[in-house]
């Protein structure tokens, strides 16, 4: 059986009549009320951007892991990449040299992924020390 926490504060406000007799309306208005407040202090998910809700704690404890998540190497030359949120700003070249990596292929800064020679069976531009593993995956899909 769960215990409720006691509620120990009486909070007072005005408001218009209108939002009065609405208030009076509900089975529990205090409920309602602490309902409001709560998601008025609720911020936006960090993983959707938005389009759900969590509390702040949630946000504060999520949000750093999911910005970790964010950052990784190029698999060429080792220097620091940060994954977009929103790949709606990118260009196409950006959309595919970060679609090979969400589909598991290498993820290249720039550069490297211009240097890097593509595939002829799929596309993906594999690096020469990569190479000889890209085509034995390819043998055995």
């Amino acid at each position: 059986m769960s215990r409720k926490n006691p509620k120990t504060a009486v909070v007072a406000f005005k408001v218009e009549e209108e939002l009065a007799e609405f208030l009076n309306k509900l089975p529990n208005k205090s409920a309602f009320i602490r309902k409001a407040i709560a998601a008025q202090m609720s911020m936006a998910c960090p993983l959707c951007s938005g389009s759900g809700q969590v509390s702040r704690w949630m946000n504060d404890h999520y949000a750093p892991l999911i910005a970790s998540w964010n950052e990784k190497k190029c698999e060429g030359c080792g220097d620091e990449l940060h994954l977009p949120r929103d790949a709606g700003d990118l260009s196409a070249e950006d959309q595919s040299r970060l679609e090979q990596y969400f589909r598991g292929g290498p993820l290249y800064c720039d550069p490297c992924f211009g240097k890097a020679p593509a595939c002829g069976d799929c596309g993906w531009h594999i690096d020469a020390e990569q190479a000889g593993k890209h085509t034995h995956t390819h043998e055995h899909a």
